[in-house]
């Protein structure tokens, strides 16, 4: 038996109808008297219930053609209307445009509590904007208030340029080819784990456009996690945990380095047909100097030896690790070791992070690094391709 479930709502002008949301026919009742009938079933072929006149039922079977086309009409507009509009992905995020940071403070005034900092070119997403000129930002874990003169909102490219998109390895070795398509060549192997800037994933479906040490090259999407670095606002306990954690770390740092000098004089020089000098003292120049020895030796793909081979992340972790200071075996990992410091104020021993690529700053605007397979161990200016951040050990 084939039902329609139809609902009267009362006493309106004939021939008026609309159908709900939840598929149930609405008709308003075209007789007077007939009013607080909220819903019946009414069968095909059969006469109405008791109550309902003739006229009405003939009304709705009548209507019934023009509710379902109605019904039709409505639901290709809701459905037009409700088709989901993809954002872009920098879409409603502030940032922030000041010479060194902004406070933000716990009410919208000045002579509220500072809760953080947010910094020049960090991200926040406004939550709202008073009547005094303020917008109430989440950063990172700080939910307060900035002035509005010091953010800039609905600049997705000012978005784009203060992130960084990231395509981190999900494969145990990534190829990376000189074109989008398996058939090209390989340009440079990256292991599982690392990750590498990407420059466009926009322009050719499944594939990223992203840079390495061997020049720009393509990545199959399937094989990396795709995700979006802004810098946050930084609360009050979290400045003073970082210091503390700094401090530390500079400390142990320094008695590792001792250890490992002592540990170095007390031994010979060695077999070896080359003869490298030891750590000197527990300083960035000491490490600066002492990987500046290893000028010309191989780059090796997953190799950690600074005379036989290393490749980029190996060769810092090597150098490091002759100071008594155990670092990760990652080019991505040493992006977050010791503290970081801007390029401009950048010491020799500071190790200089870029896509996919690791160097030590050896001073003058110069790195040294194991490079690539055909140029080894070598020289580079700081700038030859952007840093992405640069890290203080001692």
């Amino acid at each position: 038996m084939n039902r329609r479930i139809v609902r009267i709502t009362g006493c309106l002008l004939a021939g008026a109808l609309a159908v709900s949301s939840s598929g149930f026919h609405t008709y308003a009742a075209p007789l007077a008297g007939i009013s607080n009938v909220t819903a019946m079933e009414i069968e095909e072929g059969k006469t109405p219930a008791a109550g309902i006149s003739l006229a009405l039922a003939q009304c709705l079977e009548e209507s019934n053609d023009a509710a379902v086309e109605a019904a039709a009409q409505e639901a290709e507009q809701v459905s037009e209307n409700e088709t989901p509009v993809v954002s872009s992905e920098y879409a409603d995020i502030a940032i922030a445009q000041v010479d060194n940071y902004v406070n933000v403070r716990s009410e919208p005034n000045t002579e509220s509590e500072v809760l953080g900092k947010l910094y020049n070119n960090s991200a926040a997403t406004v939550l709202e904007t008073t009547d005094n000129g303020w917008y109430r930002i989440k950063s990172g874990s700080v939910n307060g208030y900035v002035k509005c003169e010091y953010v800039v909102t609905g600049n997705e490219e000012l978005a784009k340029q203060v992130s960084t998109k990231y395509a981190k390895v999900n494969t145990t070795t990534l190829h990376v080819r000189t074109e989008p398509s398996t058939e090209s060549s390989i340009l440079t192997l990256v292991p599982v784990g690392d990750d590498l800037v990407v420059i466009d994933d926009e322009s050719v479906e499944n594939w990223a456009k992203v840079t390495t040490e061997e020049g720009d090259g393509w990545v199959h999407t399937d094989y990396v996690d795709m995700n979006i670095e802004f810098v946050q606002a930084e609360s009050k306990e979290e400045e003073a945990a970082r210091l503390a954690k700094e401090e530390a770390e500079r400390k142990a740092a320094d008695a590792a380095a001792s250890a490992a000098r002592k540990k170095a004089e007390s031994k010979s020089s060695g077999s070896s047909s080359k003869s490298y000098a030891s750590p000197g003292s527990s300083n960035g120049q000491a490490v600066a100097s002492y990987a500046s020895q290893f000028i010309g030796n191989p780059y090796v793909y997953g190799g950690t030896s600074l005379t036989n081979g290393a490749d980029c992340s190996g060769f810092v972790m090597s150098v490091y690790a002759a100071f008594g200071v155990g670092l990760p075996h990652s080019s991505s990992a040493l992006r977050s070791v010791g503290y970081e410091v801007s390029l401009s104020d950048a010491q020799p021993g500071d190790i200089v992070c870029y896509s996919g690529h690791v160097g030590i700053y050896v001073g003058g605007g110069t790195i040294v690094h194991a490079s690539t397979p055909s140029s080894g161990i070598k020289y580079s200016s700081v700038n030859y391709r952007s840093p992405i951040c640069v890290r203080r050990i001692f």
